[in-house]
């Protein structure tokens, strides 16, 4: 597929969450990922995201085996032998009982790049806890700064921010920079991404001030969780929303003018007149549809934008002129659009992908690992690939 992750072969042990998101992004810059799944199992069910989820892990190839076999646990460190990253979200603990752990892949690949991701981390009094995204938000002060819902509690996310940001891409980071390490001494790592810690990096700027002066931060208590007016979001006249973030003064002064509020422009940052100024903003916003406001404001150094739906940011002329999207071919299926080859650095200019079918690559990719014929049916007949 070619991109700067080109010769980079990463072995994927997760179906879901923040390591699959991690593989969907380093294979979106020319890795090789192999997802290991689970051989089926006589009278079991296996659980699979939708057809859509990850890119449809699209570019991607699969193995299948039981990892709690003799001969699946070979089978994996055969291919581990000559993979560049490994790739695991099981609780800690479960991979070296399985014998496909970090030590046990460094003994036969002392190169890996060993990456375990985990709500809570390898070691601590949660490391053992369960958890998904809306937990880990909890726990690292994010739901307590975000804004509230009717009742008064914290609003629900409209995205898996800890699963994405704080795991996901994390994990990405830490496997580039290991890659990096690994050029200049000879060996890999192993990393221990803990979803939560990533959180609470991305609320840095929350928890250092807290630590710094002692002052709680919550909602509305700075100018980035709406403390002032400049920093919102308004309704228009025919229910849509927009937001506004006006954070410099000449924005802001933009703004105001704009919406025949001159009389607040000294007093962007007066705690006192707030409420005074969101009334006056509200009622110039109440005047107009959304989308005519931000044809008028949008390119005049505002800082205002529509609160887009999902449909309108599919259809965005923006998005869709920077190529965002592209159509996925499927074997089970028509074909449908999905979320290209987005950040920075990755190819956008690639033919129409394809995505992972219900099909295996097993023994083709355990025959260029140098698995023979006879060991190969060996492990089929006992079901320990598939």
């Amino acid at each position: 597929m070619g991109g700067l992750l080109e010769g980079t072969t990463v072995l994927d042990l997760a179906s879901v969450g923040p390591a699959a998101r991690t593989s969907r992004w380093l294979a979106d810059y020319g890795a090789r990922v192999v997802k290991v799944s689970p051989t089926p199992r006589r009278g079991g069910v296996q659980i699979t995201p939708p057809f859509y989820a990850y890119g449809g892990h699209r570019g991607m190839q699969r193995v299948q085996l039981d990892l709690k076999t003799d001969g699946g646990r070979e089978a994996f460190l055969a291919l581990a032998k000559t993979a560049d990253v490994v790739i695991e979200s099981f609780r800690p603990g479960v991979v070296d009982r399985l014998g496909i752990g970090d030590a046990a892949v460094r003994a036969v690949n002392p190169r890996i790049v060993y990456c375990s991701t985990s709500g809570y981390g390898q070691s601590g009094p949660r490391s053992q806890w369960a958890g998904h995204d809306l937990n880990y938000l909890a726990a690292g002060g994010y739901l307590d700064c975000t804004g509230r819902d009717p009742e008064g509690g914290p609003a629900l996310p409209g995205a898996t921010i800890a699963d994405s940001a704080a795991g996901g891409m994390q994990a990405v980071m830490a496997i580039l920079a290991a890659l990096v390490a690994r050029d200049r001494t000879g060996t890999g790592t192993h990393l221990d991404v803990s979803v939560a810690d990533g959180v609470v990096a991305l609320m840095s700027l929350n928890v250092d001030e807290y630590l710094a002066t002692g002052l709680v931060p919550g909602p509305r208590h700075s100018l980035l969780t709406g403390r002032y007016a400049c920093y919102d979001v308004y309704p228009a006249r025919d229910g849509k929303w927009l937001a506004v973030g006006a954070i410099e003064p000449h924005f802001y002064a933009n703004l105001c003018r704009l919406l025949g509020c001159e009389q607040w422009i000294e007093h962007q940052n007066d705690d006192a007149v707030q409420d005074e100024i969101r009334a006056d903003f509200r009622a110039a916003f109440a005047t107009r549809d959304r989308d005519d406001w931000v044809a008028e404001l949008g390119p005049a150094d505002t800082c205002v934008s529509a609160v887009a739906t999902v449909p309108e940011v599919t259809a965005d002329e923006h998005f869709r002129a920077r190529g965002v999207y592209v159509t996925a071919t499927r074997e089970d299926g028509p074909d449908f659009e999905q979320v290209g080859w987005l950040f920075a650095g990755a190819d956008r200019d690639q033919p129409n992908p394809r995505v992972l079918g219900a099909g295996t690559h097993t023994a083709e990719l355990l025959r260029a690992a140098g698995v023979d014929d006879a060991t190969l049916a060996a492990w089929t007949d006992e079901g320990a690939v598939a």
